[in-house]
């Protein structure tokens, strides 16, 4: 059984995701000991050991905080990792997920047929993460589909079919679910995906651990290797930092990993 890693990256206005998913193979080769696939539109890309080349499908536009601007959103066509991906066990990976250590090891160790993240975090505790995993009026769980891994089965496969027809017919179940944000989300339709597959159970297999996040509003910058500075306002609106050391983390905020990556080269 052929295992690696999948990772979509399709450049817009402000961010160079290639170059970002670039970084995060080399990352996910020295920690995981896994080969690399990179879904893009750029035929010329380079530091994987598979490149998929696919045009872009919008979901729409972000407003993104960090650059205080609002971009388009190139990352809609995560609804075909089951049909793109080379291996028969697949880690798919937002191309901004920081992979610092070897914690993945487990989720690609499991026998579960399809594992993704039910509950995201704070790194700095400064933030109650409620508004994020849980999404709608109705306060539907979240999934978060920022890390995913699938084997193939029936039953994997039904689950991206179902996110593809979701997304296809997204404006109708933004209204039934009542959801908020006008553009399509990846995480909303696996949500929804996963209650329909599941007979619309709401509790179902996930990783074992929250999704460490870091937001848009905190500076990160990295002082050795795998280890980075979280600089936050806390309480009273003090200053303060914490140190991430080996531990994974998702970087909300684009434009400084980008600049992290840039220094890196």
């Amino acid at each position: 059984m052929t295992t690696g890693a999948l990772i979509f990256a399709f450049n817009n206005e402000e961010t160079d995701y290639v170059a970002m998913a670039a970084w995060c193979a080399n990352n996910v080769r020295r920690h995981l000991g896994i080969p690399v696939a990179v879904v893009t539109n750029v035929a010329t890309a380079s530091g994987f050991d598979h490149v998929i080349l696919a045009e872009a499908e919008v979901g729409g536009v972000r407003y993104f905080e960090d650059y205080d601007t609002t971009v388009t959103w190139n990352n809609a066509s995560r609804t075909d990792a089951y049909y793109l991906s080379p291996f028969d066990r697949t880690l798919v990976l937002d191309a901004d997920y920081v992979v610092s250590g070897n914690s993945l090891k487990t989720v690609l160790a499991s026998s579960e047929e399809f594992l993704a993240h039910r509950w995201a975090y704070d790194v700095t505790g400064n933030t109650d993460f409620s508004e994020y995993n849980f999404f709608g009026d109705h306060r539907m769980p979240m999934w978060w589909a920022t890390v995913m891994m699938f084997q193939r089965s029936v039953r994997t496969q039904q689950l991206f079919e179902t996110m593809t027809m979701i997304k296809h017919n997204w404006t109708h179940y933004k209204r039934l679910y009542r959801s908020s944000p006008k553009s399509y989300r990846n995480d909303h339709a696996l949500s929804i995906a996963l209650g329909v597959v599941n007979g619309h159970a709401v509790d179902h297999h996930g990783i074992p651990w929250k999704l460490a996040t870091v937001e848009p509003t905190h500076k990160i910058t990295q002082t050795d290797t795998d280890c980075y500075r979280i600089e936050y306002t806390g309480v009273n609106s003090r200053p303060q930092w914490i140190q991430l050391h080996n531990q994974d983390f998702h970087a909300m905020g684009k434009q400084q990993l980008g600049e992290i990556i840039a220094n890196s080269r």
